[in-house]
């Protein structure tokens, strides 16, 4: 077991949406030592920035969460940006960890990387069978390399590392950038505006058949502090609720949540994207004694009043 109080911990990507609840709970454990890199001084897509960090912070223990990423239209439109900064942050950062002694290294996967037609619910074993879903197979791809990274680095090196395979996340502070947001924080926005305009519809991307799975973000941020303290090899742990949505059945939740009463208008025109997505959660409660905490209309509700918040301020 980490004794957090006495480990030199930096978390990549620590000023993020998850980054940001990891480090907030690993100060609640105890952890006084922890460095949070930021892109402007340390560009870990490049050598010299990656080696700068381990040469400023000399972590015992590092948690990689940096990506680049985005929904479905953001991974259409930069899928070989994508492939670049999340192989080559990996990268970087595990070849330094091994060159500087790094006790623990934490790598964050993601759904993205199961194969497009995987069985349902998803089984860890499964992420070989098969090719991603064509929209973020650059980025799951990306990702899912380094998970073969770490397995040879443990095999030759002895690196000791875990790794956590986190479904959709959604929750508080998340990215509502029209261009780059994810689905749940792309509806809210989109509800909330319509509601807020008196429009009469709104206009959402596919057939609404898809499903998926979310996770709040507290409980993945404490499902990766538990994976870092008990494993040492990087088998890979799903971290999910173990519970499926159809896209069209969230869209009318966040409508009721929002109060937008409208009509909802699907454009087929545009993807779906992978046709489901539910986790397998048994891995993670057997191996790191972990489930998920909170209820999706709740982790919803608590999102969509957080965001009405932050939209008062910006306009106050």
């Amino acid at each position: 077991m980490i004794d957090w109080s006495q480990s030199n911990v930096t978390v990549t990507g620590g000023a993020g949406f998850l980054g940001r609840v990891v480090c907030q709970k690993l100060r609640q454990l105890g952890c006084a030592n922890l460095s949070v890199p930021r892109r402007a001084e340390y560009d870990l897509t490049t050598e010299c920035g990656a080696r700068r960090m381990f040469e400023t912070f000399r972590p015992d223990i590092v948690i990689h969460l940096a990506a680049e990423v985005g929904g479905i239209g953001a991974n259409r439109t930069h899928p070989g940006r994508f492939f670049y900064a999340n192989m080559t942050m990996g990268l970087h950062l595990i070849e330094f960890a091994r060159i500087y002694g790094t006790q623990k290294f934490v790598q964050v996967g993601t759904v993205c990387a199961y194969p497009k037609f995987t069985p349902v619910p998803f089984k860890e074993k499964e992420l070989w069978n098969g090719f991603p879903e064509e929209t973020n197979a650059p980025y799951g791809v990306a990702k899912k390399a380094l998970f073969v990274m770490l397995d040879a680095y443990r095999q030759e090196y002895g690196l000791k590392s875990s790794v956590v395979v986190p479904v959709n996340l959604y929750g508080p502070d998340d990215n509502f950038d029209t261009e780059t947001s994810h689905v749940i924080p792309a509806l809210i926005r989109k509800c909330q505006h319509a509601v807020e305009n008196n429009d009469n519809s709104i206009v959402c991307w596919g057939t609404g058949s898809a499903s998926r799975e979310f996770l709040y973000v507290d409980d993945a941020a404490e499902g990766t502090i538990r994976a870092a303290e008990i494993m040492d090899n990087p088998t890979p742990i799903n971290l999910g609720t173990g519970s499926e949505i159809s896209i069209r059945q969230l869209v009318e939740l966040i409508a009721e949540l929002t109060q937008f009463n409208g009509d909802i208008k699907w454009d087929d025109s545009l993807p779906d994207g992978q046709p489901r997505r539910c986790l397998d959660t048994s891995r993670a409660e057997q191996l790191l004694n972990w489930t998920s905490r909170v209820e999706l209309r709740d982790g919803l509700k608590r999102t969509v009043e957080w965001y009405r918040m932050a939209r008062k301020k910006h306009v106050a």
